[in-house]
């Protein structure tokens, strides 16, 4: 599987069965961590055999089964687009869980941020995390709005690149399924902004982390 494929076959998962992540995947999903650690300036971490972070009433309720494996998604409270920096390194390592046969679910809410057993100095604080492992099933696609909603940019004059990028971008995990990105060219350029809401930020992240991988084209600077 490659990263278009992993965009494609990516779903929420919430229940995954009672087993350890391979070694290999496990050492592939930690360096990756430590990779995005020093390119973004986040301190993402893996923690794996975890039953307590979502042993809650709330996880519960969000039907959590199993997940004992997740990245704590964590960075300074003063850094700058935090919430964005968190969504696009979240979701690449997101489509690599997926690549290496893993399963995954963005958690902003129904988790224990207080039993989570990420290290936290004052400084820093967990935006969200999320959870990890081989899925008792593979989730299932989520509606997506109309193009024309989310895009202006008419059909004729898209490149084939962008086409691939817009598509990847609608496929985007967004809190709620509310995709509140909007996605344009200008002077050739992909832009994707969003719009004010509950972790937009985040979902802007993600969007722009599926849109840049597939298309091989970076979002321009908002």
């Amino acid at each position: 599987m490659d990263v278009k494929e992993a965009v494609k076959q990516r779903h929420s998962v919430r229940q995954y069965k009672p087993l350890p992540i391979e070694p290999d995947a496990k050492e592939r999903l930690a360096a990756l961590v430590k990779e995005c650690n020093t390119e973004s300036g986040l301190n993402i971490q893996l923690i794996c055999n975890d039953p307590e972070c979502f042993n809650t009433f709330l996880a519960h309720y969000g039907k959590f089964k199993n997940a004992d494996n997740y990245f704590a998604m964590v960075g300074k409270k003063s850094m700058k687009d935090l919430d964005e920096l968190v969504g696009y390194y979240g979701q690449k390592l997101v489509l690599e869980a997926q690549m290496l046969g893993l399963n995954t679910c963005w958690v902003a809410g129904t988790y224990g941020k207080g039993k989570c057993k990420a290290s936290l100095p004052a400084d820093e604080k967990i935006v969200c995390v999320i959870s990890l492992g081989y899925g008792e099933n593979t989730g299932s696609e989520h509606k997506s709005k109309p193009v024309e909603k989310l895009c202006d940019v008419a059909e004729a004059d898209m490149p084939d690149w962008f086409k691939e990028g817009l598509e990847a971008a609608l496929l985007a995990p967004t809190a709620l399924n509310q995709q509140k990105f909007h996605v344009s060219l200008k002077d050739g350029e992909p832009v994707i902004t969003t719009k004010k809401g509950p972790m937009t930020k985040i979902d802007l992240g993600i969007t722009k982390y599926n849109f840049e991988v597939v298309s091989g084209h970076k979002c321009k600077k908002n």
